[in-house]
């Protein structure tokens, strides 16, 4: 019944609303109501703030949702590795990508998947921070991100190839050309990822490194919005070599690697660092690990001509 309290306390704090967590829970609000007072008798303690709704939780309730939450993980883990038959992991695997890395994700799933018949994958598509909070509050298993740039703090991780960067386009100008500097590109009218997303940084830097600063036509959240926009031949833009490899091109558009300079950032796999690490988690590293990543999910250099 603890964990059941627990499990309550989470989804308040979650829903913020008392009816809301109370469906999460699949229980009635009278139901949901009472385990939270016998949880906060059990504790000696108020947790909840109550008025006509959810106020919010007292400070004492805010340490106890941290233990809360790991303790609802570490239940459901226990679980699974309690199962009779290891070879038959169950349970769900939350998978949290920052959208630079989407185009990627099949290739890290479907070897897992065809593994562990009976794991049920949430994929997620997440800004770098939000993942780092859903890490600590124990809201997804593992993710997807960069690795040297910006990187995820209490983590382990293994990397998974480097991300290079496209200049897609619909001007002829550029002819049978495989390659553009990022100066050239800077003269382009572009739509780009808006500032808030951790790849515009990046792209960013790339042309301050580049000596040049360009003007963002339109700016969006969305490498779907991107696409769309630059299949209309009136824009272009910069994107992961994963896009392109994952999506092709329309008729009419080109893809050339930046250069000048030619970089490259780390994306890999980031798990928490805890012990013991839950039978899902140690399952999605072991698929990781058999994986011929460079072939998977890599990028030759360009050429440089």
């Amino acid at each position: 019944m603890f964990v059941r309290q627990m499990m309550y306390l989470v989804a308040v704090a979650r829903e913020r609303h008392f009816a809301r967590a109370a469906a999460a829970c699949h229980v009635s609000q009278p139901t949901l109501s009472a385990g939270l007072r016998k949880l906060e008798e059990e504790l000696g303690m108020p947790l909840v703030i109550r008025g006509h709704r959810f106020l919010g939780l007292t400070p004492e309730g805010e340490r106890v949702l941290t233990w809360a939450r790991q303790i609802i993980a570490d239940y459901e883990s226990l679980k699974q590795d309690l199962s009779p038959d290891e070879d038959a992991l169950f349970g769900t695997l939350r998978l949290g990508g920052i959208p630079a890395t989407l185009p990627a994700l099949p290739g890290l799933i479907v070897p897992f998947a065809a593994s562990h018949p009976r794991v049920s994958v949430q994929l997620r598509s997440m800004s770098s921070i939000a993942i780092q909070q859903a890490l600590d509050d124990f809201e997804i298993d593992a993710s997807v991100t960069y690795l040297d740039n910006e990187p995820l703090k209490r983590v382990r991780c293994v990397e998974l190839y480097r991300e290079r960067y496209m200049f897609i386009t619909g001007t002829r100008k550029l002819g049978r050309r495989k390659t553009v500097s990022w100066a050239e590109a800077a003269d382009a009218p572009l739509c780009l990822l808006s500032g808030d997303m951790q790849n515009r940084r990046i792209v960013d830097h790339l042309f301050a490194e580049a000596g040049v600063s360009p003007r963002a036509r339109i700016e969006t959240n969305s490498f779907v919005c991107i696409l769309t926009h630059v299949q209309t031949g009136q824009w272009s833009s910069i994107v992961p070599h994963t896009y392109v490899n994952a999506f092709g091109l329309m008729p009419g558009l080109h893809a050339l690697a930046l250069v000048d300079p030619v970089r490259s950032h780390a994306i890999g796999l980031a798990v928490s660092d805890r012990d013991p690490l839950p039978p899902v988690v140690n399952a999605l590293l072991r698929s990781v690990r058999a994986l011929d990543l460079n072939k998977t999910f890599g990028a030759p250099e360009p050429a440089l001509h």
